[in-house]
């Protein structure tokens, strides 16, 4: 009866083995290990057995039932790791094939605009910086020199998040909270762009955009003068739309800044337009930061990388960046 048990056992084993599919692993599973499969037969027949013979025969069955249903289990593991290939094959979708006749797609202007830019100021010498744009009070006003009650936070349309305390943390307005992460986090010299999204609670029209893009340019170190900023900015501004392009400085107040100003970028046809504000960093907002204005001084000026990209290429309206209107974007 043990031999019986044992050659049953040897023959269960290789067609598990050869099992192909799950179903078919299911199906010799209650063949091989049901109540009515051929090594449950002898159960009822130990009865014939005296106690020694019962006890031998009995611990052959277990061992054979024990190794089959230990061969069904890995099978079965073989066999859904194939399905599971086999499916993710099926489902796999080439994100890099090209069709022929099929454009493979580009970069939005914007984003073209963004690596353009920071491929300028690298090459200047200057880091990219990166910060998050839901932002606390501290980093987006308070740091800044914007007091609680100062009248220069109704300069800025805001969005409030309704986490924390009442107005305590807000969608980011501008990407200056950067230059205060970057401060708070290194010690000068600084020479950093920080390019982002950024958002303000407006009106969408031809030339304003509730949620757009910002590119801010910070630099802290000893000496630093109102001429380094005249200097940095023209000197992007013809490395970014070339020699025909000139800037200028015009007074202006920011609540960060000290002295302040905005720039405008003439155009080949000797038009202006206006791009951005600028100015030296304010010694209360260093100071904010742990460096000290005594020692150090910096400058700081900032633009919409929309309203950038859109003069560039000739784009008289806004709200098309954010169009998914492919006849627009597929001319970039």
């Amino acid at each position: 009866m043990i031999d019986d048990i044992r050659r049953i056992a040897a023959d269960a084993s290789d067609r598990i083995a050869a099992a192909a599919t799950l179903d078919e692993l299911g199906g010799l599973d209650r063949e091989l290990l049901g109540k009515t499969s051929e090594l449950s037969g002898f159960k009822r027949r130990m009865g014939e057995l005296d106690h020694e013979g019962k006890r031998e025969v009995g611990s052959a069955l277990n061992a054979a039932q024990e190794s089959l249903r230990f061969a069904v289990a890995s099978r079965r593991d073989q066999l859904a790791a194939v399905a599971r290939r086999e499916q993710a094959e099926a489902e796999r979708l080439d994100l890099t094939e090209v069709r022929a006749g099929r454009d493979a797609g580009h970069l939005h202007l914007v984003t073209q605009a963004i690596e353009e830019l920071e491929d300028v100021f690298v090459g200047l010498g200057f880091t990219v910086a990166e910060g998050p744009e839901v932002e606390d009070d501290w980093h987006n006003f308070t740091a800044l020199n914007f007091g609680q009650y100062h009248p220069a936070r109704d300069m800025q349309d805001t969005f409030f998040v309704g986490l924390g305390g009442p107005r305590e943390v807000v969608m980011r307005t501008h990407t200056s909270p950067v230059q205060i992460r970057v401060m708070e986090s290194q010690k000068p010299p600084i020479y950093s762009v920080m390019p982002g999204r950024v958002y303000r609670n407006e009106a969408t029209d031809a030339t304003h955009l509730a949620v757009f893009h910002q590119l801010e340019c910070l630099v802290v170190d000893r000496g630093i003068t109102f001429g380094h900023l005249a200097g940095t900015i023209d000197m992007f501004t013809k490395a970014y739309f070339g020699p025909g392009w000139t800037s200028r400085l015009r007074p202006s107040y920011f609540p960060f800044t000290e002295p302040s100003a905005e720039f405008d970028l003439q155009r080949p046809d000797g038009s202006w337009l206006e791009l951005g504000g600028c100015g030296m960093v304010h010694p209360n907002v260093l100071a904010n930061c742990g460096i000290d204005p005594e020692e150090f001084s910096g400058f700081a000026f900032g633009f919409g990388l929309d309203r950038l990209a859109a003069t560039k290429h000739g784009v008289t309206d806004l709200r098309e960046l954010a169009s998914t209107d492919v006849r627009f974007l597929e001319q970039f």
